[in-house]
């Protein structure tokens, strides 16, 4: 996630890099231009005539693609946003969660308290990289004993077994302490919360935008940014490869654009910065049990968020 304190100057606008689309379609963006600028030699140069095309059909054609894009990236931003409201619910459940533990469980060992908050943390790391595809052994030996991580490692989901393990420490509570059926509930149903967060958040990595709709966009917009020179060549002259440079920079930078934000969890520039949710969810738990808690992250110099 790019995080800026304040927006750029004008000079910084132009020329920032980090988080924009550039670096990903500048290859293509040039290979339209050199294309114009072919095109203009001969044509005006040399006196080549090609298809006599005029601006009009590319004024609605652009229309309609513009269309396409804007549906595209809108349902893009609504899966990031979908999964940004999902993180945020995990943080809520898991910090009531441990409220929970602390005051139902206030004569409980603090060792079983501690192991039952430990879960939560752990769930949420095992979450973080079971949908980012990464290697989560690390973080969960950190908060799991031996027994627990034998336990999640065997299992094809650990994030799914965490909740398992969490909804049978929170049992153990009910039986020590004695609670009544109205406050299992109540824990319950903030167990029953992650386990649809974690499914919601599957559904988002899992399911792609149908590939014939990709398909069909990505045709059209490279059609029709081949074919802008030969009709502006002959209305435009030799601006015609200022206006193709941009407006393939336009579109070709929507179209990648809603390719980043359609997987919000990626480790990209644009993407959610899990690592500070998942920070964000350790200092919270840990200072609730008076242990010491990490510092949160901050952006790297460039901005970056991960």
């Amino acid at each position: 996630m790019i995080v800026r304190e304040k927006p750029p100057s004008l000079w910084k606008l132009f020329i920032t890099l980090q988080g924009s689309v550039v670096p990903k379609i500048w290859k293509r963006v040039l290979f339209f231009d050199l294309l114009a600028v072919a095109v203009c030699v001969l044509h005006l140069h040399y006196g080549w005539h090609f298809i006599n095309l005029t601006v009009a059909p590319f004024t609605i054609i652009g229309l309609v693609i513009g269309l396409f894009l804007g549906f595209r990236n809108s349902v893009g931003y609504e899966r990031y946003w979908e999964a940004r409201t999902l993180w945020g619910g995990c943080l809520i459940a898991c910090r009531n969660l441990t409220r929970q533990v602390l005051v139902f469980g206030h004569t409980s060992a603090p060792e079983a308290n501690r192991r039952r908050v430990y879960l939560l943390i752990a769930f949420a790391h095992a979450l973080r990289h079971r949908l980012r595809g990464s290697d989560g052994s690390a973080d969960l030996q950190r908060w799991l004993s031996a027994a627990d991580y034998a336990t999640v490692s065997a299992s094809p989901s650990p994030a799914n077994t965490l909740l398992t393990l969490i909804g049978h420490a929170f049992y153990q509570l009910h039986q020590t302490q004695g609670l009544q059926s109205p406050l299992m509930a109540n824990i319950d149903a903030q167990i029953s919360e992650l386990s649809h967060i974690l499914g919601a958040c599957e559904r988002i990595r899992t399911t792609p935008i149908p590939y014939a709709y990709l398909l069909l966009l990505h045709r059209t917009v490279y059609v029709y940014c081949f074919l802008l020179p030969f009709g502006l060549v002959s209305s435009v002259g030799y601006m015609t490869p200022v206006v193709v440079s941009f407006m393939a920079y336009a579109f070709l930078g929507l179209d990648a654009l809603g390719d980043e934000i359609t997987n919000p969890f990626a480790q990209e520039p644009n993407a959610l910065a899990l690592d500070s949710i998942c920070r964000t969810i350790e200092s919270h738990c840990l200072a609730e049990l008076g242990e010491t808690w990490p510092p949160p992250l901050l952006p790297d110099r460039k901005g970056v968020l991960m």
